[in-house]
């Protein structure tokens, strides 16, 4: 690179940074995507939360939500492992939740859909599509994000976070990454996971799933699957000790039985996690699903309002 072309980037980035406010930018369109970070889209009892966008060349892009995992209890929006979706023709925006030290359940899905409300009401100023929304997230991301495919509309999942409420929250389509889906069986069939003091189970739901039935169910996707889920597509390795298969396929069997899309693949010889899930296959199963899924022709209806509490 010479130094006239480092001069010019360096110019052009400067100017970005001055237009964006307070959101740091960068564009350049022969090296990668346009990346916005550190981008607030809500405040909640003193918590500001951030997401970082990014934005293909293509023109008004489908939007990918990217959840992180790490137990509810760590991890970052920096750990975006989908953000080369970009060469694809989609917009990615990698999201941050309370974690179970600021907050317990439902504060992180409250944030999660704040997301998603605040990333509609704003596709016009970044210029991807608000009618095509996909959600994807890792392990407790996963969880969130399936949480997020099937609770559209429950009061008090929705919450009020963030504001942008004349928003939806529903999504057109859902990628879970080795994800929990219902901590009731969990209490039972892994109960060091989901209700040992020291499991991020517990510090999500403030008390062991066995003790936090309640709450336990609230918590589940697979409380809330209905007719009017969207697709969901699921990666789990076989040898994941952490979150066992059992999980996925309870969703799968709900999703089945109320005649929805649900796509399970399990990986063998996988645990839980690692760049596998994201390449060579598992990238195009990926990239044809959302292709399939985001990038038919808009919907028809107008309406993208959230329905009312239909399932409690």
């Amino acid at each position: 690179m010479t130094a006239h072309t480092t001069f010019i980037r360096s110019l052009l980035v400067l100017s970005l940074a001055v237009v964006g406010g307070n959101a740091a930018s960068s564009l350049d369109a022969a090296e990668g995507p346009r990346v916005h970070k550190d981008l607030e889209f809500a405040s909640v009892d003193g918590h500001r939360l951030k997401l970082d966008l990014y934005l293909p060349a293509d023109d008004r892009p489908p939007l990918v939500i990217w959840i992180h995992g790490g137990g509810w209890r760590s991890g970052s929006k920096e750990r975006c492992f989908v953000d080369w979706l970009t060469e694809h023709g989609y917009a990615v925006a990698s999201i941050s939740y309370r974690l179970t030290d600021k907050a317990i359940f439902p504060a992180q899905i409250h944030d999660c859909k704040a997301a998603v409300r605040w990333l509609r009401a704003k596709a016009d100023q970044y210029g991807y599509r608000s009618d095509r929304i996909a959600v994807a997230g890792s392990s407790a991301g996963g969880h969130l994000a399936a949480l997020v495919g099937t609770s559209v509309g429950v009061e008090q999942l929705e919450g009020t976070v963030g504001g942008h409420l004349d928003q939806s929250s529903r999504v057109d389509a859902v990628i879970d990454f080795y994800g929990p889906t219902d901590f009731v069986l969990r209490s039972k069939t892994h109960p060091a996971r989901a209700n040992r003091a020291d499991s991020g189970t517990y510090g999500l739901l403030g008390g062991g799933a066995d003790k936090q039935t309640q709450r336990a169910q609230q918590a589940s996707p697979t409380s809330y699957v209905s007719p009017d889920d969207p697709p969901l597509l699921i990666f789990h390795g076989d040898r994941d000790k952490k979150v066992l298969l059992d999980q996925s396929y309870r969703i799968q069997e709900l999703y089945n039985q109320a005649n929805l899309s649900a796509t399970l693949h399990v990986l063998k010889g996988l645990g839980h996690g690692g760049s596998q899930f994201f390449q060579g296959q598992q990238q195009k199963r990926i990239v044809a699903f959302l292709d399939r899924h985001l990038k038919a022709l808009p919907r028809q209806d107008g309406c993208r309002e959230t329905k009312g509490d239909r399932r409690g």
